[in-house]
């Protein structure tokens, strides 16, 4: 695959349904460039000797990121050629689905009385995504979570991880996948009060037996990251909410977990410990490619997404990508706000 970032050459890639716009700009953030705007328009034509669909996207830059480069000083755009063959799909890892949920349906009973809260939701989050949920109190948020971190056990559907379904775990295969699998960032920290803030974040690897040498090392470079050094040794008593947390999130991720589940992490922070929070996990994103499914209230911390879903009624009422190219994260919260406000005006005012 030739980095389409020199502009030099012609990008092959063979591969599915994706848009295109999006592949290019997870493309240049890869490669740390993210101030590059450009236009995409696509054509296709068939190919009767192979039965191949061609699809070529011209890739038009506004600003020329490498100016000695002659190829891009003559054609000021790159070829881009997605082939269809005998209907089959070949994706790249970048959008490997991660995580797919599948007619989803939750159901609580009381008595003779019927509550859904799930109500035969359907979505995917892809492989180093940073995917926020948002509604309001009661639209299922959280027990979708639950759903997921197999708390709970939904009435119907299917929750698929790297393609298994995760109902059919039990014994060795639950303990591995909740322990391993995903990591859970609670909303008030679900840390052991008698427990240092190195024993709450290790307890996790003691639990599976993981070497002392290697906890500690792990333990060391994800507590110089996230700013904790000093209250390893601190009970969660003598720590600020900020500081919880983030022991919290370094627990979640000391056993490298495929997915983070975060149940509105900023929930009980102040607004600084909430910005230091959302910034740590944003750079877990971008930089160590972690995935993040985020359950949120607050639109300041779900800009920091990169595409949110809007659940009401126990079904998805609205989606939005960031335009990170074009976007502030400024503007994408106005986006939010705006949407968030059609949220209480019914499904009828979709944007």
């Amino acid at each position: 695959l030739v980095s389409c970032v020199k502009w030099n050459k012609t990008l092959f890639l063979y591969i599915g349904e994706i848009h295109c716009f999006q592949f290019i700009q997870d493309c240049l953030v890869a490669e740390g460039i993210s101030q590059i705007s450009f236009e995409v328009t696509i054509y296709h034509q068939r190919k009767k000797t192979d039965k191949e669909m061609g699809f070529y996207a011209y890739v038009i830059v506004k600003k020329k990121p490498y100016m000695n480069c002659k190829w891009c000083d003559l054609s000021l755009f790159i070829i881009i050629i997605i082939k269809y063959k005998k209907g089959l799909v070949s994706y790249m890892s970048r959008y490997e689905k991660l995580l797919e949920v599948r007619k989803l349906h939750k159901y609580y009973s009381k008595d003779v009385v019927s509550t859904k809260a799930l109500n035969g939701i359907s979505f995917d989050v892809l492989k180093g995504e940073y995917l926020g949920i948002m509604g309001a109190s009661g639209s299922g948020k959280t027990t979708l979570l639950n759903c997921i971190a197999t708390v709970i056990k939904p009435t119907s559907g299917q929750i698929l991880l790297s393609g298994v379904d995760i109902s059919s775990f039990d014994g060795t295969k639950l303990s591995e996948y909740r322990g391993n699998k995903i990591g859970y960032l609670f909303q008030d920290f679900a840390l052991l009060d008698n427990l240092t803030g190195k024993e709450n974040i290790l307890l996790p690897l003691s639990i599976h037996n993981v070497a002392m040498v290697t906890a500690e090392k792990k333990l060391n470079e994800i507590a110089s990251f996230l700013g904790i050094t000093d209250v390893l040794s601190k009970l969660p008593s003598q720590m600020s909410g900020g500081q919880k947390q983030r022991v919290a999130a370094a627990r979640c991720l000391i056993s490298d977990p495929d997915i983070i589940l975060a149940d509105e992490p900023t929930g009980a922070l102040d607004t600084k410990a909430a910005r230091l929070l959302m910034e740590k996990l944003s750079e877990i994103n971008q930089k160590e490619k972690h995935t993040i499914l985020m359950v949120t209230h607050d639109p300041n911390a779900a800009s920091f997404c990169s595409r949110i879903l809007f659940i009401q009624d126990g079904v998805i009422f609205h989606e939005l990508r960031r335009n990170i190219f074009e976007e502030t994260r400024e503007d994408f919260y106005s986006r939010i706000l705006q949407v968030m406000a059609q949220l209480g005006g019914g499904s009828a005012n979709v944007l």
